[in-house]
């Protein structure tokens, strides 16, 4: 059954979405999405005019996502430390449960920023809320705003990305070990800040 013409634009995204988890960024093309949208090769251009533009609506989105859950995840905490440490865990968490979105999302090769107004004001907008976050703690701690800004994202990126490409598999045996180790991870990094 073919998705009615107002469904056309999420079904693409997400047909979008599960390519690049099956086949990564390399293996994205519209006439595959067209395919396992289950459209004509030519319903995608309807939304879209080409793959880029397919790819920044998904960064788009996945920036938003990551901004609203960054702010649900310090919602009612009012200790800069312990809202960092929440908005690291609520980072690595939307990198676990949106991979295809986190993959594209700092890929600045497959999506030009400067082409794509969505896709450039979605990530400020994400960006704006850890940026305003480590002003707090840089006031606290004494530290350079930009430096915390540059530690904490350095971190969890990291961690994240480790954590989706298996790199820690070999060092811890489940996904819950790993969360927990993450966690820890962000746990020293906030008491490393107090002590500052």
């Amino acid at each position: 059954m073919k998705p009615a013409p107002e469904n056309l634009r999420r079904t693409i995204l997400d047909a979008s979405l599960d390519l690049i988890a099956a086949e990564g960024l390399e293996g994205f093309s519209m006439r595959e999405v067209a395919r396992r949208a289950g459209v004509s090769h030519q319903a995608p251009y309807h939304h879209f005019p080409d793959r880029e533009a397919i790819m920044a609506a998904i960064v788009a989105e996945g920036f938003q996502r990551l901004r609203d859950d960054s702010i649900a995840a310090i919602e009612g905490e009012s200790d800069p430390y312990a809202r960092m440490q929440a908005m690291g865990r609520a980072y690595i968490r939307f990198a676990l449960h949106n991979p295809a979105h986190f993959k594209l999302m700092f890929r600045s090769e497959h999506v030009r920023e400067d082409r794509h107004d969505d896709a450039r004001a979605g990530a400020q907008s994400a960006y704006d809320v850890l940026l305003q976050l480590a002003g707090h703690v840089a006031a606290k701690s004494g530290q350079r705003t930009e430096l915390v800004v540059l530690t904490a994202w350095s971190m969890v990126h990291g961690l994240a990305t480790l954590m989706l490409e298996g790199k820690l598999d070999k060092v811890l045996d489940d996904s819950a070990e790993r969360l927990a180790a993450a966690d820890a991870a962000i746990d020293l990094y906030a008491n490393l800040l107090r002590r500052a």
